[in-house]
């Protein structure tokens, strides 16, 4: 399935041309067939000599309606640049030749029409010769070249033939399992309800998908497919496309927007691009200026910052950000087009390379411009870590969808990347990784390990008494989601970088010890639990006796257990306790809290404190005035 497009310049006929070629003429417009002008797109469909069937966009040629033109062109496996043999090269020929070499459509056939028009075929020839000269240096350069004439027929089936052996050695259209549809019109048919048309890119869609409408982020469903008018079950990448779809009302979708499986697209606001502009505008382009975006079919207002200079002047090139006053659906590798709001004008255009960038760069900042370079030129594993970069730490699937890479590219990418060390997974040991596993940039997993080990450490500085920063307290600082905080704390404590606990984090050099001034209130009241260890000091007590910091201290390092709001025994005696406590009630069976007072010959208030105290940590179980062992999986 392969779509070509017209291009050319008003009444050198093109819908004419489609007309003779399909059957069935583009104009759909009651204006259009009055004026004698196509005013909007317009399709149709033919079926080649070789039995390929290929979808024809036919685009308005007037200068009035370019912008229409601009949404006709996305997407297009070939192009027919048509000029009339009778007036050869004119304006919007120039321009339309423009914009197709600004989005790189690399495959067309140049058509000279009109031929019974003129007598001498001389003057065809110049007309061929001025054409050569137009397509110097673009993509169309080396075109071949057909003559015809829509009226008589004359060379229609060397085009059709010349067409048909063109687009067999056209690569296909890949299917990247994440289907968009840029929308070019909608309609709505009795019966049926809201229709979409398009050309379907990255994927492919079959009836009963369901799908989301970008940027309003709607949902819907495929009731329906059709291609050239024939029901489809699936309708594959390249190909146009009529979507009928349930749950979305005609007036709640528009021309620009784009249909996609949910999930794998997210509007920007922000595009980092590589920018040419065109020989022949009228003046350098600023920075700062307001411009016209044109991608896929969709258009929106942009303030243009060009980075790394103040200008751009005539034929240059270089690299922009645009700041978008409305939301579009782009991907790394999509072609756009530039244009001055008033006075009209194309200015140029080029190629997305991070539809997604995180910040407004700083605009000569070499790193950011060695970035943008590196991303549009390097090797699968560079494109990939400068992805990894700008998206940062993040799911496999994620970092691999922002790369644009295909399939295979992306694998081998992937493992070179984890291999080198410019990407470190911080979930999943093996290769290949899991789409859901978690990586990180290397660059970030550095950032990200000073920021903690000089959080802590100053942490330790201005609390040497705590065993370490509690792990809310830093997960707040870094800012990071709690799946991906977890994620690194785990791996910083696997290298040996930070000790982590249930509750804090420390650095594995940290130790609590306390000041010559602290230690000896520590020693006497370790003393007196020493001198009555089953009737020790209560809680307030030893916060009488040290103070609340020093206590909280020694229950966090394990000197002290507190049992209760009102009972603490030192570590060693509570140790003791609790083993002597389960060889009882293993023996007996059962304990009373009577009996477990005699056993320590201490008061019914410790006795039961502790009682309570092994209820709740799962040692014991109360079966009315006795405890019992817990039984846990079978086991006591």
């Amino acid at each position: 399935m392969r779509v070509i497009g017209t291009a050319g310049h008003v009444d050198h006929g093109k819908s004419t041309l489609i007309a003779a070629l399909t059957g069935v003429h583009p104009d759909r417009l009651k204006e259009e067939r009055e004026r004698e002008m196509t005013i909007d797109l317009g399709f149709g469909w033919l079926t080649l000599p070789n039995g390929q069937e290929v979808g024809i966009v036919d685009v308005p040629g007037h200068r009035d309606f370019i912008e229409n033109m601009l949404a006709g062109v996305s997407g297009l496996d070939a192009v027919l640049l048509i000029i009339a043999a009778d007036e050869g090269v004119m304006p919007q020929t120039r321009e339309h030749l423009a914009i197709i070499d600004l989005l790189q459509v690399k495959t067309g056939i140049v058509v000279i029409t009109k031929i019974d028009m003129v007598e001498d075929n001389d003057w065809i020839d110049l007309v061929e010769t001025d054409i050569r000269a137009a397509l110097a240096g673009t993509v169309m350069e080396k075109a071949p070249f057909a003559r015809v004439s829509a009226k008589t027929g004359a060379g229609l089936d060397a085009l059709t033939r010349s067409l048909s052996q063109m687009l067999e050695n056209t690569t296909p259209r890949l299917d990247l399992a994440r289907p968009r549809l840029p929308i070019d019109r909608v309609f709505s048919i009795a019966g049926f309800g809201t229709v979409t048309t398009g050309t379907l890119l990255d994927g492919h869609f079959s009836v009963g998908d369901e799908v989301e409408i970008l940027p309003s982020a709607r949902k819907g469903r495929v009731r329906g497919l059709q291609t050239h008018k024939k029901k489809e079950e699936t309708a594959i990448p390249g190909s146009r496309v009529a979507v009928n779809i349930s749950g979305v009302a005609v007036e709640e979708i528009a021309r620009g927007e784009v249909i996609a499986t949910p999930g794998h697209y997210q509007p920007t606001r922000r595009i980092d691009a590589r920018f040419r502009l065109l020989k022949d505008i009228s003046a350098p382009l600023k920075h700062a200026t307001e411009v016209k975006v044109f991608a896929g079919t969709s258009e929106t207002i942009a303030n243009l910052r060009i980075l790394g200079a103040d200008m751009l002047n005539q034929g240059e090139e270089g690299w922009i950000q645009l700041e978008l006053r409305d939301p579009l659906v782009v991907v790394r590798g999509d072609r756009y087009i530039l244009r001055r709001p008033s006075p009209s004008e194309t200015l140029g255009g080029g190629q997305v390379v991070d539809p997604h960038p995180s910040k407004r760069h700083k605009r000569f900042d070499a790193e950011v411009l060695n970035g943008l370079e590196a991303l549009s030129k390097g090797t699968p594993a560079e494109v990939l870590f400068q992805a990894a970069i700008a998206h940062g730490a993040g799911l496999v699937k994620d970092v691999l969808a922002k790369a644009r890479l295909e399939s295979e590219s992306a694998q081998e990418a992937l493992a070179a990347c984890v291999e080198t060390g410019w990407l470190i997974p911080l979930e999943g040991a093996n290769l290949p990784l899991s789409p859901e596993n978690l990586v990180i940039p290397a660059t970030q997993y550095v950032s990200v390990k000073e920021t903690v080990l000089s959080a802590l450490s100053a942490y330790h500085a201005t609390f040497p008494l705590r065993r370490g920063m509690p792990r809310e307290e830093l997960k707040s600082r870094l800012k990071l989601m709690p799946r991906l905080f977890n994620a690194l704390v785990a791996h910083f404590a696997a290298g040996g970088e930070l000790v982590e606990g249930p509750k804090w984090v420390n650095l594995p050099t940290h130790v609590v010890k306390f000041s010559v001034f602290q230690q000896p209130k520590v020693d006497a009241l370790l003393k007196l639990f020493a001198a009555s260890p089953y009737a020790p000091p209560s809680v307030k007590d030893c916060q009488h006796e040290v103070g609340d910091e020093i206590y909280a201290v020694m229950l966090d390092v394990g000197d002290l257990v507190q049992v209760s709001p009102e009972v603490v025994f030192r570590k060693s005696d509570y140790d003791a306790m609790v083993a002597k406590t389960r060889a009882f009630i293993a023996a007996k069976g059962q304990a009373s809290a009577a009996e477990i007072r005699d056993l320590f010959g201490t008061s019914r208030k410790y006795a039961l404190a502790l009682m309570e105290h092994l209820d709740a940590i799962g040692v014991t179980v109360r079966d009315g005035d006795f405890r019992k062992l817990k039984v846990v999986s079978g086991k006591g």
